[in-house]
C-alpha cells in the first residue's frame, strides 16, 4: 500500500484556479481553510506560476462598495 500525501496549501490553490478560474482570500478561507492567501500567492510566484492579480469592486454586508484582489493564471497570447 501506498501512503497518501494530503495536498498542500499551495497545490490545492492551484487546483481551485484550475477548476474555477480565480480565487479570493474569501474563497480561499472559507473552501480550503487558507489564512494567507497573499504570501501562498507570493510562493507560487517564486516556484514559477504565472498568477496574476486584479483589484475588483464587491459590496460588503453593509452595502458599502469596498476592494478585494482576484488572483487567476495569467493568460498565454495564443497566436494564430
Amino acid at each position: 500500500m501506498g501512503v497518501h500525501k494530503k495536498p498542500t496549501q499551495n497545490q490545492r490553490i492551484l487546483n481551485y484556479i484550475e477548476q474555477f478560474g480565480s480565487i479570493t482570500q474569501l474563497e480561499a478561507l472559507r473552501d480550503l481553510g487558507v489564512m494567507r492567501l497573499a504570501s501562498r500567492i507570493s510562493d507560487l510566484r517564486k516556484q514559477g506560476h504565472k498568477i496574476v492579480s486584479e483589484v475588483v469592486p464587491v459590496k460588503n454586508r453593509f452595502e458599502e462598495q469596498c476592494h478585494i484582489k482576484r488572483y487567476r493564471f495569467e493568460e498565454e497570447l495564443k497566436v494564430g
